[in-house]
């Protein structure tokens, strides 16, 4: 009997034991994993890249690094939805899309691929204003009234860079020596020998002397006045376009060029270069013309002369030539 009872118990006690584990199995469910692979465009894989896995399910955010072989692997993780963020210096973030868990399950992420960053680099080019101002002086050489006639010496940017003094030289050279130029002379001669001034009489002996004071006269003044003074001065030899303004405004601009210039600071002053330049081009003419027409009558009549020519010249600039003067602008302008 006691042996019986005995039985009755173990048995009982068995299925009590049984009953329990089984409630244990069933409450606490199996847990997840989330493992995969970091690797670079290419394939290849990154260590050391920082994986961050979020989810509801979480109470702060997990983190891992790839190992060498760029994997990682979160294990034990409660049913839900999740999703992996991968960092890595010079690569660009890659996120997943939601992963969702269920009991037991174990997730692969085979697409976790990042790219290089693409940094959007910015460079300056930084021009010295050597440079700029040799690459103006570049165009307002190819300045020509109908293409063919030299306009060198008028700026039709309001604020050019000064020039250099290798470029006032550069200049008035391009200008002396230009065919147009040279062919300017010959022609300016044979009017004077119509004219019979200066008194170096007729033939083609006189002829060849008026060529020659005509280059002469034409080259120190421009040499003078458009190289040495502005260089010492520190002076801008070249005619600044005005092109807006009333009428009245452009006109006397252009005629008090021979009289105001702007300096190389920027600055209006008075134009002591092309004054200066008149003179004395006017002043070694008295090397070369004949006796008669030396002295300082000579002088200040070709002094007033040539500062006349200059204020016409400046207002056919102003109001006719720009729109008969073939011109290139800078490209960085």
């Amino acid at each position: 009997m006691r042996s019986l009872r005995t039985l009755v118990c173990l048995v009982v006690l068995s299925f009590s034991v049984l009953c329990t584990a089984q409630e244990n199995f069933v409450a606490a469910p199996a847990s997840a994993h989330i493992t995969g692979t970091v690797m670079d465009a290419n394939g290849d894989t990154l260590s050391g890249a920082t994986v961050v896995l979020q989810g509801a399910g979480l109470a702060q955010p997990l983190k891992l690094v790839s190992d060498d072989n760029g994997f990682f692997d979160f294990k034990q993780l409660a049913p839900g939805t999740y999703r992996l963020t991968v960092t890595a210096a010079d690569f660009s973030d890659w996120s997943s899309p939601d992963l969702a868990l269920t009991a037991g399950q174990y997730i692969i992420v085979s697409d976790c691929k990042l790219r290089v960053s693409q940094v959007a680099t910015s460079v300056t080019v930084a021009y010295r204003p050597e440079e700029i101002a040799f690459e103006e002086v570049k165009q307002e050489e190819k300045q020509r009234v109908f293409g063919i006639i030299p306009n060198f010496y008028v700026v039709y940017d309001s604020n050019p860079v000064p020039l250099t003094t290798k470029l006032k030289f550069r200049l008035a050279l391009k200008t002396s020596t230009d065919p147009f130029t040279v062919a300017g002379v010959g022609a300016f001669a044979a009017i004077n020998q119509a004219g019979d001034t200066p008194n170096y009489g007729q033939g083609w002996k006189a002829y060849g002397e008026r060529i020659g004071a005509a280059s002469a006269d034409g080259f120190a003044d421009i040499m003078i006045g458009g190289a040495i003074l502005p260089s010492l001065l520190h002076q801008d030899p070249r005619y600044y376009y005005q092109g807006t303004g009333t009428t009245k405004s452009r006109v006397l601009h252009a005629i008090s060029y021979p009289f105001i210039c702007r300096g190389d600071n920027g600055k209006l002053q008075p134009n002591y270069s092309s004054v200066g330049g008149d003179l004395g081009s006017a002043a070694l003419s008295n090397l070369y013309y004949p006796q008669s027409d030396r002295g300082a009558n000579l002088v200040f009549q070709n002094f007033a002369i040539t500062t006349g020519e200059r204020m016409l010249s400046t207002l056919v600039q102003e109001f006719v030539l720009n729109r008969l003067t073939a011109r290139q602008r800078l490209k960085n302008q």
